[in-house]
């Protein structure tokens, strides 16, 4: 038996969106014969997954090398799948089938500076206005569509919504970047959202890092003090034609149930103020603004994106000796708690979030400094409403419950952990529990302060991307999970900042 697998384009499977001059192809080898090794392999492109027809054909190459393989002298067009497949030789000159098809499909490349949409921003209510706009545009699709891509990105946080369902797993996209020289576009297979007649897209906005607080120092709007959308949706008919949809004027904004949200300070809701995407009746949608701000620095997804990783249930409801009632997840975690209510009419309830108690047993929050992590929901009424937050994360153990019943269902509470969806590839353990726990304690570690960045803590007022904590934690979190995108696309960040006496300064500190 000699095979191979695992197949990965720029370390990912399947990947869409690449923004790359040449994709670099990896694989794994697998034999039933000890110290096999690869003389030589085969990769074949096609525009078809039967590969009717061979866009490209590498040949046999004597090699073996399996990772970071290179298609010499392809060159991809944008907005294109490519399906691939590969074979290989071992060291007696044995060949393995082909193996298993993989594709990988190219973002907008070249195109990057060509948007054909424009930059728009929901109209000012007034000076003190914290709350999440939302924007839409409704369109209609006369026939059978074969493809559909969005290719969008955002200053501040976006959430996308099409015919009322979530687009994609993503969170805190498009992420923190060097926002005046960087800035990350992501790609979304919506063609299944379609539907025949009229269809309905729709975002909502937040502040994230680029508006919002961040350091120490109670300040916002670090970055720019208008939150925008940039979007295009690239439909393919049946019958080979094209269609475009773009944010520009003909797009309207309206206010969110989202009040505030804000990655130090938490996120209030109204729900007495949601309403359907598709709502007529509403009468508060109004013309968007067009804003002028550059296309020039936007570039592909180069990290892997933060997701719902994993979900915990609370282990024990807490009434502490200053009387506060506390849910204990059991293990300190990054993310937020969804959580189910069934409230009467603007009953309004809170969540706040600590890593610990004091030695008292009672909630602690003064290592939060100003960071509130305070989760503030208003009910509808109409029965049972569950409720997660949107642009905002927190880090905790121990959830403070504020205005909810007096009795309640630890069921009803998930803490839903977020992180940059890193593989996992290392794992340790041996026969000590207390180097077990100590492994244990790492491990969560590195999911509470990769997210998008790596941090150096994640819940106070500060969450920032310290190069020394990475610096001293890069190669025990590079044997435990997959950091090369991570690491990517932080480290271009970092260079895109540096300046010249910047650096001749850290290098000669005392």
């Amino acid at each position: 038996m000699f095979n191979v697998s695992h197949l990965r384009c720029e370390y990912r499977i399947n990947p869409i969106g690449l923004d790359v001059k040449s994709p670099r192809l990896s694989w794994q080898l697998q034999s039933d014969r000890r110290n096999c090794m690869q003389s030589a392999y085969q990769v074949q492109l096609s525009l078809t997954e039967d590969f009717d027809g061979i866009t490209w054909d590498s040949g046999e190459i004597s090699t073996d090398q399996s990772i970071h393989v290179e298609l010499n002298h392809f060159q991809p067009s944008p907005v294109t799948r490519y399906y691939y497949r590969i074979r290989a030789w071992d060291d007696t000159g044995s060949d393995s089938d082909w193996s298993e098809t993989a594709y990988f499909e190219m973002g907008l490349m070249d195109r990057h500076n060509k948007w054909k949409a424009e930059w728009i921003t929901a109209q000012p209510i007034d000076d003190g206005d914290t709350s999440c706009p939302r924007m839409r545009r409704q369109f209609n699709v006369k026939q059978p569509v074969t493809s559909a891509r969005i290719y969008v990105t955002a200053l501040g946080l976006y959430e996308l919504h099409m015919n009322n369902t979530r687009v994609g797993e993503d969170y805190f996209t498009p992420g923190w970047t060097s926002y005046r020289k960087r800035l990350q576009y992501q790609t979304y297979d919506v063609t299944h959202l379609l539907q025949d007649g009229q269809n309905i897209l729709g975002a909502y906005l937040g502040d994230g890092w680029y508006r919002g607080y961040l350091g120490w120092n109670k300040e916002r709007e670090i970055y720019g003090s208008t939150s925008a959308l940039l979007l295009e949706l690239h439909m393919k008919y049946a019958d080979g034609s094209e269609e475009w949809i773009l944010s520009g004027g003909d797009w309207t904004a309206a206010p969110s149930a989202i009040r505030m949200s804000d990655i130090y300070m938490g996120e209030t809701y109204d729900a007495q103020m949601e309403s359907d995407w598709s709502d007529s009746s509403q009468t508060n949608w109004a013309p968007v603004n067009v804003l002028d701000h550059p296309k020039d620095i936007i570039v592909a997804q180069e990290n892997v994106p933060v997701t719902q990783v994993e979900q915990l249930q609370p282990i024990a409801l807490l009434t502490t000796p200053q009387g506060d009632r506390v849910i204990d997840m059991g293990q300190n975690m990054v993310g937020w708690v969804r959580f189910s209510i069934q409230g009467k009419e603007g009953q309004t309830v809170e969540l706040h979030h600590a890593e610990i108690l004091d030695h008292q047993g009672n909630f602690y929050t003064n290592n939060l400094r100003a960071a509130k992590q305070c989760i503030r929901y208003t009910c509808k009424g109409d029965g049972v409403e569950t409720f997660e937050p949107h642009f905002t994360f927190q880090g905790f153990r121990y959830v403070k419950l504020v205005g909810f019943p007096e009795h309640v269902c630890l069921d009803e509470f998930t803490g839903i952990v977020l992180h940059s969806n890193m593989e996992q590839i290392g794992q340790f353990s041996c026969s000590s529990p207390l180097v077990n726990q100590l492994h244990h304690n790492i491990l969560w570690g590195q999911k509470g302060n990769f997210l998008d960045v790596p941090t150096d803590c994640p819940q106070r007022d500060e969450r920032l991307g310290w190069t020394g904590d990475a610096q001293m934690f890069i190669r025990t979190s590079s044997y435990l999970m997959n950091t090369a995108p991570f690491f990517t696309k932080w480290l271009r960040d970092l260079e895109a900042d540096q300046e010249k006496m910047a650096v001749f300064h850290s290098l000669f500190r005392i």
